[in-house]
């Protein structure tokens, strides 16, 4: 089978726009994804305490 060469340049070029692109979401909404998973954390620890409670 041939692969032309430059193939991996183009492929190269996709995924780092496809890493630039994810990078970018998560530099935006890094606030908002924390507290997401600061109040997950809160939640498992409170059903945690009402089990110990019981």
């Amino acid at each position: 089978m041939y692969i032309d060469p430059n193939t991996g340049g183009m492929l190269f070029q996709v995924l780092a726009v496809a890493f630039a692109v994810f990078s970018g979401v998560l530099l935006t909404f890094s606030s908002k994804i924390r507290a997401g998973i600061a109040r997950l954390r809160r939640r498992k620890e409170d059903q945690d305490q009402q089990e110990d409670n019981k």
